[in-house]
C-alpha cells in the first residue's frame, strides 16, 4: 500500500511550475505549427541523421505519413502541452510528451561529426534540449503533483 505523497510548499510549487513550463513550450510550439499554413515536418524529417535517419526519411517520402506526421505533430504539442499546464490527464500527456519527444531525438541525435541544416541553440554530446525535457516528463510522472494541483484531482479524487 502506497502512502500518501507529501511535499514541501517549496518542492510542490517547484514541480508545478516545471510541468507547468514544459507544457508551455509544448502548447507553444504546436500553437506555431498550427497557424503557419506553410508548416510541415518534411525539412525536418528529411534533416535527420544517424541510426533512425532510414525510418525518418522514408516517412518524409510518403505523403500520407507525412500529413498524419504532421497532424499527430500539431495536435500532439498542443494536446500534451495544454494537459500538462491544467494537470488534466497529466499522466498521460506526459507519456505522450517523452514518446513525441524521443522521436525528435532520435531524428535528431547529438552525436559527434553531426551537423543539422536546422539552427540548433549550441553545440551538443549526446544530451540536448530534447532529451532534457524528455527525463523531465519522467520527473512528472514520478511525482503526480497533478494529484494536489491540477484538473486530474478534481476528476479522479477517490475521497
Amino acid at each position: 500500500m502506497m502512502k500518501d505523497i507529501t511535499y514541501s510548499k517549496w518542492q510542490l510549487w517547484s514541480l508545478v511550475i516545471l510541468r507547468v513550463a514544459i507544457g508551455w513550450h509544448l502548447l507553444y510550439e504546436g500553437i506555431v505549427k498550427l497557424l503557419n499554413p506553410n508548416w510541415s515536418s518534411l525539412g525536418y524529417l528529411m534533416d535527420s541523421k544517424g541510426l533512425f535517419e532510414g525510418l525518418f526519411h522514408a516517412m518524409a517520402g510518403n505523403a500520407v505519413v507525412l500529413n498524419v506526421m504532421d497532424f499527430i505533430n500539431v495536435w500532439g504539442l498542443i494536446l500534451i502541452g495544454a494537459g500538462l499546464i491544467v494537470g488534466l490527464f497529466t499522466r498521460v500527456a506526459a507519456i505522450s510528451g517523452i514518446i513525441l519527444l524521443a522521436f525528435y531525438y532520435l531524428s535528431h541525435p547529438a552525436i559527434i561529426g553531426v551537423s543539422y541544416a536546422m539552427p540548433t541553440e549550441g553545440s551538443y554530446l549526446w544530451v540536448n534540449k530534447n532529451l532534457i525535457e524528455l527525463l523531465t516528463l519522467w520527473v512528472v510522472i514520478l511525482f503526480p503533483t497533478w494529484k494536489i494541483i491540477g484538473m486530474d484531482r478534481f476528476l479522479f479524487n477517490k475521497k
